[in-house]
């Protein structure tokens, strides 16, 4: 792991959703640029589904999908990515075999509290996300709709689908399938069922015409089997595997209505969603599809269903690798922000 350049918010006996409290609550977060004197400028940019802040920063920089130069850029890393509090960072009575489950309800309220709190920041100018990220984005929309001015969600819907509760649920039997699952918790790390939960991922999260035409060689990898080991497997080999786990839970109870505001109905959470947004799938996302995107859309209000022509799948919103998807993000943000 790189030498630590984040800071933690500690929030004491923090209620999660789901009735447990933690004692004491971490968000690990970083900056990225100023905040301006009125603080107007702030752009929230959530983490997604294994990733740590230091994975998606890529895309900060003057001339970026998100340039700091004009904007103060904030990343806090979810709960459950092992940074945040997690079950690998957790102390007794919680831990790998005793995990809280974190909602998106969670995610959403501590960030509230780490920018007004840390920064004395009540509003938001954009949210962007990618993914899990997109999810949460979403709910701020919802939850606390007069606080965001506009959301950017990047490969993600307003509820986890049942196509993509399926995917996540195979996931999550591939890697508990591994030796070291006791049925709570792994003994060692699941080298085995890492290896088989990358190989499953990466099916899933490229187009079949980006393996069709061997796109990933773009990429600078050598074979299909290269492009596997070295950005899918050794991805998750690197992680802890309980937080992996946790991440899936969240994932699957994602769902901007799932709370006391909307008592479960997605209509009306949908059309609280008063912020200009974008909702943006690629054409061939697997895991956020466009039409479950296109329905998510025309609920709100105020939203813009725009689809992303990438062979990429849903990696399309993460391209770091991708110059030409990379400038298809530029732009939806450079509309929201200033068109």
């Amino acid at each position: 792991m790189p030498q630590r350049d984040y800071q933690i918010f500690e929030i004491p006996d923090f209620t999660l959703q789901r009735g447990l409290t933690l004692p004491v609550a971490e968000v690990a977060y970083q900056t990225y640029g100023q905040l301006n004197a009125d603080k107007s400028n702030v752009i929230l940019y959530p983490t997604s589904y294994g990733a740590q802040h230091f994975d998606t920063e890529w895309l900060i920089g003057a001339g970026r999908v998100l340039d700091p130069t004009d904007w103060f850029i904030v990343i806090p890393n979810m709960f459950g990515n092992g940074l945040s509090s997690s079950p690998s960072t957790l102390p007794a009575p919680f831990g790998p075999d005793r995990p809280p489950l974190f909602t998106h309800w969670d995610n959403v309220h501590a960030q509230e509290r780490l920018l007004r709190e840390v920064f004395g920041v009540e509003r938001i100018a954009l949210a962007y996300g990618w993914s899990m990220g997109a999810q949460q984005s979403l709910h701020w929309g919802a939850i606390f709709p007069d606080r965001v001015d506009r959301i950017c969600a990047i490969c993600g819907t307003a509820r986890t689908a049942p196509h993509n509760k399926l995917f996540l649920e195979g996931v999550r039997a591939t890697l508990t399938g591994d030796p070291h699952w006791t049925g709570t918790h792994f003994s060692a790390h699941p080298v085995r069922g890492l290896r088989a939960m990358g190989r499953i991922y990466a099916g899933w999260a490229m187009s079949q015409t980006f393996y069709r035409e061997e796109l990933w060689r773009q990429a600078g990898y050598s074979s299909r089997e290269d492009f596997i080991l070295r950005a899918w497997e050794a991805n998750f080999l690197r992680r802890d595997p309980h937080d992996l786990l946790a991440s899936i839970e969240t994932w699957l109870a994602s769902d901007i209505s799932d709370n006391p505001i909307h008592g479960g109905d997605l209509d009306r959470a949908l059309g609280a969603i008063t912020a200009r947004t974008i909702m943006m799938p690629p054409a061939t996302d697997l895991y956020f599809t466009p039409e479950d995107c296109r329905l998510h859309a025309a609920g709100m209000p105020n939203a813009e269903y725009r689809v992303m022509a990438s062979d990429w799948g849903h990696r399309a919103g993460n391209p770091a690798q991708n110059p030409a998807d990379e400038a298809i993000l530029r732009k939806a943000v450079a509309d929201l922000l200033y068109g």
